[in-house]
């Protein structure tokens, strides 16, 4: 692939083109950035060892999510705010992610609408956070089943929000706009204890999500093999390498560092990824690292800031070209035939 590479400018061009509130709150991490700013070096860290020798005349980047085929391992990560970068927020980049046969997973925060993004045919899964009281949450996990969600991503890092600076500038929420958040919830939810963030989050939440919804259940968070193996013998489908982007406590380790063991202890069970993740060779070390896909989260949001769906689209070809020559410099035709032993 020659020419100018959208992704490597993407970033400064969304600085430039959003109020500085907005982009500080995009791009920020926890207290002092440490971990945020790890991320993207972490996978720069991997090497490879390319087989030869290898038909690679066709590549193929199709695989299964819960059961479900798609097109490309890139997935979009559960984000807010979306509408602040682009009138159509949510349902912008879900129409791109339909066209490229990707998974969405939505914030339970989106500002638009189950029904809204449902409609562009993108295959979704629903982000949430679990309330001090568990019914309490119901109503908006119902409107989203019903509105074609198939999954549940539980977050389990944020008991409480890490502590952001911003000193004395305004923030994106003096600039928020009525509708940018929240669009599936009744106005006023979570003014009351029982609607806060549960800070007694146990397995067995786990199995009271997949019982109260009949959705599989996926554990964002996880960083340690110990906690792997305790979601999945609660009943996860899946666990998620994450942290939370560097915005949950500062100095967690890299993703990059933790996918091996993570998928280790999980063998036999799906394992997904995301953090600092922005080329397709990052994506190629991720997957033959252990994850079945790859989730992006600021990357996205760039591209929706830039250009909506349209921008969107435009990183989901990047990436998606970006991978397939990985795939055919590295001797692998599949990315269902990525393993460790690709990795130096």
């Amino acid at each position: 692939m020659s020419g100018e590479r959208f992704l490597e400018s993407v970033e400064e061009l969304a600085r430039q083109a959003l109020p500085e509130p907005v982009f500080r709150y995009l791009r920020q991490g926890a207290r002092d950035g440490v971990s945020a700013g790890e991320a993207e070096a972490g996978w720069d860290r991997f090497r490879f060892l390319p087989r030869v020798l290898r038909d690679v005349s066709e590549v193929d980047l199709v695989t299964t999510l819960l059961g479900a085929e798609v097109r490309t391992p890139f997935a979009v990560a559960p984000t807010t705010m979306q509408r602040a970068l682009h009138p159509e927020g949510e349902v912008a980049t879900a129409r791109a992610a339909a066209e490229a046969g990707a998974l969405m997973v939505v914030s339970s925060n989106a500002g638009s609408r189950w029904s809204q993004i449902g409609a562009t045919g993108v295959h979704w899964w629903l982000q949430l956070y679990l309330t001090a009281s568990r019914p309490a949450c119901l109503p908006v996990l119902e409107s989203a089943v019903g509105a074609g969600a198939s999954a549940l991503v539980l977050t389990v890092d944020t008991p409480v929000v890490g502590t952001k600076y911003d000193g004395a500038a305004r923030t994106v929420w003096d600039v928020a706009e009525e509708g940018w958040v929240r669009a599936n919830f009744p106005r006023g939810h979570g003014s009351t204890p029982a609607e806060a963030k549960a800070t007694d989050l146990g397995p067995h939440d786990i199995d009271w999500l997949r019982r109260a919804t009949g959705l599989p259940v996926v554990v964002k968070g996880v960083l340690r093999p110990d906690d792997a193996r305790r979601c999945l013998d609660a009943g996860a489908a899946a666990v998620w390498v994450s942290n939370h982007g560097g915005r949950q406590l500062d100095g967690t380790a890299a993703t990059a560092d933790r996918l091996a063991p993570v998928a280790a202890a999980a063998a036999g069970a799906q394992v997904y990824v995301d953090g600092g993740i922005r080329t397709g060779r990052h994506a190629l070390a991720a997957l033959a690292g252990g994850a079945r896909s790859v989730f992006l989260g600021r990357l996205p949001l760039y591209a929706l800031a830039v250009g909506g769906t349209d921008g969107v689209r435009r990183m989901f070809a990047e990436l998606g070209d970006e991978l397939a020559e990985s795939l055919r410099l590295a001797g692998c035709p599949s990315v269902r035939d990525l393993s460790p032993d690709l990795l130096a």
